[in-house]
């Protein structure tokens, strides 16, 4: 089970988390940017992001949720990315995005709401690397899961198998120890608080894994 690490909410602030997540052997990095247009937030702006992870030791999974999806992916695309990942309720062309991305040589993920029926990924399952399910509404650090996504997980993989796709399923929010054993059917796991809150994130993400 691979664990990647959200920044989203820390005790400490995003300097000494991102040092701090680099010393462990957590998967990836999790970079969660919101323009407070696409969702009623927002977290990391583009200069934040490049001024954070100008340096980064390790790969970063980008969770766009942006309205403008291009023009992001075209301010982060020099940093160390392992995959782009961008909301499928996106109003923007999502089949043009997903081949953009594939045109840098870079990974590419689609992200589903709670409330948003997976069949709304049907057409570019065939596309993507990764679908992220997301546990909680996007927004905020902390949410506990909603545990109705999970079933997310059994669909996808039952298309997958069907199909012979190649996608990775993770999912987002409310990733912790008491909600570990409902999470077997997923790829990686993305927790936030849950390593950031504590005092030894090597630990937690141990106990993901």
């Amino acid at each position: 089970m691979k664990v990647t690490v959200s920044i989203l909410k820390s005790n400490l602030d995003k300097t000494e988390t991102i040092k701090r997540v680099e010393q462990t052997d957590a998967d990836y990095i999790h970079v969660d940017v919101m323009d407070g247009q696409f969702i009623p937030h927002h977290s990391l702006s583009i200069y934040e992001v490049n001024n954070l992870f100008a340096k980064s030791k390790k790969a970063l999974d980008i969770h766009l949720m942006v309205d403008d999806v291009e023009g992001h992916i075209k301010a982060f695309k020099h940093l160390h990315v392992n995959s782009f990942i961008f909301h499928v309720e996106t109003k923007q062309n999502i089949e043009a995005l997903i081949d953009y991305v594939h045109s840098l040589k870079i990974k590419v993920g689609l992200a589903i709401n709670p409330e948003t029926p997976t069949d709304s990924l049907l057409p570019y399952l065939d596309k993507v690397d990764s679908i992220l399910v997301m546990g909680v509404t996007p927004g905020e650090g902390g949410q506990k899961l909603i545990k109705t996504t999970v079933d997310k997980a059994f669909v996808l993989k039952g298309l997958r198998t069907k199909f012979n796709y190649n996608y990775k399923i993770g999912i987002d929010g409310g990733v912790n120890l008491e909600t570990r054993p409902l999470l077997e059917d997923f790829d990686y796991l993305i927790s936030g608080s849950y390593v950031c809150m504590s005092d030894n994130y090597q630990d937690k993400i141990d106990s993901l894994r």
